[in-house]
């Protein structure tokens, strides 16, 4: 593999940037994209090139990012009551997160790499260059992987490649 240097300049913005798409804090996403390199450090003897290092390197960052959701739902501690600001009802909250859940089951049922295409560039607003890039394929793959995607959601049904 290269120097390390030369791969943390030319990829550091790439796995910033599929970090950010995750989690939408600049702070986490700076952070996993330190720890990102460093694990790649601990485990360069492992890549052996059959991917492009931005793909091998945003697979470590997605694990990451995997553990960061762990350990921060293990610790998440109730706010005060003085801290809670004033939130609708319980019945508009349900009707409301109902829609965004519909919207999230029917992207999870879609087959892969359609799937993984529409949460980049719906949930973590990359281009599809940068979509191609880190999933190792063309920007015109992604455009068209994207597509079929939204198409498949548009007609609800995404259970007849199950």
């Amino acid at each position: 593999m290269k120097d390390l240097d030369a791969v943390y300049r030319q990829h550091a913005q790439t796995v910033y940037k599929f970090l950010l798409s995750q989690c939408r804090d600049p702070q986490t996403a700076e952070e996993l994209t330190q720890e990102t390199f460093y694990q790649a450090v601990r485990s360069i003897d492992r890549f052996d090139g059959s991917c492009k290092v931005s793909v091998w390197l945003c697979q470590i960052a997605k694990h990451l990012w995997y553990q960061h959701l762990r350990k921060a739902n293990r610790e998440t501690a109730l706010p005060e009551e003085a801290e809670l600001p004033l939130m609708p009802s319980a019945e508009d909250e349900a009707v409301s997160r109902s829609g965004q859940l519909d919207m999230l089951r029917r992207v999870h049922e879609l087959p892969e790499p359609g799937r993984e295409v529409v949460y980049l560039r719906a949930f973590g607003g990359l281009s599809f260059r940068e979509i191609g890039d880190v999933l190792g394929k063309t920007e015109t793959w992604a455009r068209v992987t994207f597509y079929r995607g939204k198409e498949r959601l548009k007609q609800g049904g995404c259970d007849d490649e199950k």
